[in-house]
């Protein structure tokens, strides 16, 4: 019976190895794909500044002209940032502020849903943007990025750090 318990227990340790494995290629598989989309959605609202700034008055928001070029500068920036993997949990961190806004001011009744319809919340528009920014901000952007590229950098000591740090 042991010997069945340590087969499997061994195939499991395998297995989860192998999955933790696909984490860096999933995490970046869905900082390109969406950090592109957004960063379109961003690039797409720059050309139609006039139309966003109309939609952000008619939702009642304050400064609806600079908010609609912040917003739109936003997300086509942190788009980009967020594809290339460049200060990844920042843009993350922007995009679950901004969806969430998203949420509140112009889908309310979805956000208000998340417990009563699920299903209200989940197919509006601003939440597949909002789990992509959780996911990124809390398990970061993955070893394919230019921020585990930086790091590397910054955290190699140079050889004379190092000939220092000897004696």
């Amino acid at each position: 019976m042991n010997n069945i318990l340590a087969s499997v227990h061994k195939l499991y340790a395998l297995f989860v190895t192998a999955a933790c494995r696909l984490q860096s290629a999933f995490l970046a598989i869905v900082r390109v794909y969406w950090g592109w989309q957004i960063a379109q959605n961003g690039w797409g609202k720059l050309h139609n500044l006039a139309h966003v700034t109309e939609f952000f008055a008619s939702l009642n928001l304050p400064a609806p002209g600079p908010t609609a070029t912040f917003v739109a500068t936003f997300e086509f920036l942190g788009g980009i940032l967020l594809a290339i993997g460049l200060f990844s949990r920042i843009a993350a961190l922007g995009f679950v502020i901004d969806m969430t806004t998203a949420y509140i001011t112009a889908d309310r009744e979805a956000f208000l849903s998340f417990f009563a319809d699920p299903g209200k919340f989940y197919n509006a528009d601003p939440f597949v943007f909002l789990l992509v920014g959780l996911l990124i901000l809390i398990f970061g952007p993955g070893k394919v990025s230019v921020d585990t590229l930086l790091q590397c950098f910054v955290a190699r000591p140079t050889a004379r750090e190092a000939t220092m740090s000897a004696d």
